[in-house]
């Protein structure tokens, strides 16, 4: 946040709040009560500590106030939507009868921090006009190997039958329906405890591909694959079954609850399926995470979709103006509401390819995106970076697109 304070954030997110605007401000006031709703979203990541908090182990009332501080750039930004990452590996910040404390609040898994953190979050995030959506990843268990690291009551030492080892990190495996059936239950907790406006899962189901490793489900394959034709088609099923039944649920429950799915890009390259996008990528989420997330739209399952478009204009494996038009005629016609993920952590990176050091770069995607009546909002990965901003990207957006604050579509 550099020099500035928790204070100035809130006094100037509380005028913002109460129509304190200049004349210039006004004047586009009036512009933007003529647009639709739109969806101004930025993920807050708590894996690894990445966005929040800012390392284990601090006091109560100093992650209270970085949570806090979060929330007021996002409506310094002329944001209405917070995704809140509440259930990283396999743990929770909430007090869940299902799984333990994480680790990445006090620093030891199961332990608890003294406060409710999604509780506050909800209820801070509504104080300030803003959705608070709470951001789930199903099947990741921890970033390491060792279930004897785990707290001694996690699920995944109780039943490690449940689990599998890839690439450096534990997965449940999803082949299991009771496993389907246990996370669906530790997520839907949340739900049914807290007034979060919708459940939201990352591109995380089966795991991304590793190089000369095997994701090894073959016990789960002998007994529940028989009636598919490759095993490829069974983990699509255990994966649409996951989709179909939480989205059931979620209705049953609270209805008013949303779920939205924010996947990888691409579906599958048209080379592969003609169906798929004029691209060229390295993964296709159909054939390498078991995930039909153009599937998921068409059947109605999802009540909004963020494809991760992380890719520049003209970029030639996955070009951003390829895809969005790509997503756009997938949700037409399904009900599904459309926003783009944009990868506001790699503006002025300088690891990054040329374009992403113009910080003009995501301010064009927004104006490419305006030309797609499908697209209803866009989400910026992610909050750390919504602060800093480190090349004007993000800055740049809000005073070319957002000119007041609007509400999100509903």
């Amino acid at each position: 946040m550099g020099q500035i304070t928790r204070r100035s954030l809130t006094v100037a997110a509380a005028g913002a709040l109460a129509g304190a605007a200049t004349a210039g401000e006004a004047a586009a006031a009036g512009r933007e009560t003529r647009r639709r709703p739109e969806f101004r979203g930025m993920w807050l990541a708590t894996v690894a500590n990445r966005d929040w908090p800012s390392r284990p182990g601090l006091p109560p009332e100093q992650q209270r106030a970085e949570l806090l501080a979060a929330l007021d750039t996002a409506v310094l930004r002329r944001l209405n939507a917070v995704i809140f990452q509440v259930r990283p590996t396999a743990d929770a910040l909430w007090p869940s009868p299902y799984e333990p404390w994480a680790e990445y609040l006090t620093g030891a898994q199961g332990q608890d921090p003294g406060w409710d953190p999604l509780g506050t979050a909800v209820r801070e995030a509504h104080r300030r006009g803003l959705e608070l959506h709470a951001w789930f990843n199903p099947y990741r268990v921890a970033n390491h190997t060792d279930p004897g690291r785990l707290v001694p009551t996690h699920p995944a030492r109780r039943h490690p039958e449940w689990i599998v080892r890839y690439g450096g990190k534990l997965y449940y495996n999803p082949g299991l329906p009771e496993v389907r059936r246990f996370v669906q239950d530790a997520m839907l907790d949340a739900v049914v405890r807290y007034d979060i406006d919708a459940v939201h899962w990352d591109d995380y189901f089966y795991p991304y591909p590793v190089a000369g490793q095997v994701f090894d489900d073959n016990d789960a394959y002998a007994r529940y694959g028989a009636c598919f034709p490759d095993r490829a088609a069974w983990r699509r099923d255990n994966i649409d079954r996951l989709v179909r039944e939480t989205a059931v649920r979620i209705k049953r429950l609270k209805p008013g609850v949303r779920f939205g799915i924010s996947p990888f890009a691409v579906w599958r390259n048209a080379a592969t399926d003609p169906r798929g996008s004029r691209t060229t990528a390295g993964v296709q989420t159909y054939d390498d995470l078991y995930a039909d997330t153009r599937g998921w739209v068409r059947r109605g399952w999802l009540d909004y979709v963020v494809p991760q478009v992380y890719w520049n204009i003209g970029f030639a494996a996955a070009d951003y103006a390829e895809l969005v038009p790509w997503w756009a005629d997938t949700v037409r016609g399904t009900g599904a509401r459309l926003y783009i993920g944009e990868a506001l952590y790699k503006a002025g990176d300088p690891a990054q390819p040329t374009p992403w050091q113009d910080p003009t770069e995501l301010s064009r995607h927004l104006t490419f995106d305006r030309d797609f009546p499908q697209v209803r909002g866009n989400v910026f990965f992610s909050a750390k970076e919504v602060a800093a901003d480190r090349n004007g990207a993000m800055a740049r957006v809000v005073a070319d697109h957002y000119g007041c604050r609007v509400r999100p579509p509903r």
